[in-house]
């Protein structure tokens, strides 16, 4: 268990680092140690990135927070998130959107995922196992779509999902390399492109895996 006084230094370490109010509301609410397990639990509350099953990792907050704050997430919204991994960049988006759906082509770390959001009581999550890369045409169109994953270039397919005035946040870059951090608004005359910074994730890989012990 974590004390208040650690989730203090937490979320002013966020504050410090310009994360607006809402977003640290928002993180607020998700302890992030319910999302990391074994020894990576005393980490739980620094700026870094941790292990998870399958060869995944948990964002380090700093960038789940910048994240979160590029999507300009509102109330009324539908969210897509590729890569569930953990469940807690959805479990964060849940207090700011009407409605979450989140893939993972990682059946065991999507139960876990649904265990730790069905703990917190989070309604409006949907977590799927399935291929990331084709979306959920049957949901779309969303209003913003988030990866945590990153992708060569922006899916055309699902930039299709993306409803107009949306907005997609995700890494895009060589999967060996340092990735730039990209916000794509889709707009009536075309796709604005804003670069937010260099951050690293796993590469963004089509279909469903097999033998990750799910």
């Amino acid at each position: 268990m974590l004390s208040p006084e650690a989730q203090m230094q937490f979320l002013l370490m966020l504050r410090n680092r310009g994360v607006p109010d809402h977003v640290l509301q928002a993180m607020e609410k998700v302890p992030r140690n319910m999302f990391v397990e074994g020894h990576f639990q005393t980490h739980a509350l620094d700026d870094m990135a941790l292990p998870i099953d399958a060869g995944q990792t948990i964002s380090q907050p700093s960038v789940v927070a910048k994240m979160t704050e590029a999507l300009e997430v509102g109330s009324r919204h539908k969210v897509l998130e590729i890569g569930t991994g953990s469940g807690y960049q959805a479990a964060i988006l849940s207090h700011l959107a009407r409605r979450v759906y989140s893939l993972e082509r990682h059946r065991k770390l999507s139960i876990k995922a649904r265990a730790r959001i069905d703990a917190l009581n989070l309604r409006n999550v949907i977590i799927t196992t399935g291929d990331g890369s084709l979306g959920m045409p049957d949901q779309s169109p969303f209003d913003r779509i988030l990866l945590t994953a990153a992708a060569e270039d922006p899916p055309a397919n699902l930039l299709e999902q993306l409803r107009m005035g949306g907005i997609m946040v995700l890494p895009v870059g060589q999967s060996d390399a340092v990735q730039s951090l990209i916000k794509i608004e889709k707009t009536e005359k075309g796709l604005n492109y804003t670069e937010l910074g260099e951050v690293r994730f796993v590469p963004l890989v089509a279909g469903i895996a097999k033998n990750d012990g799910g």
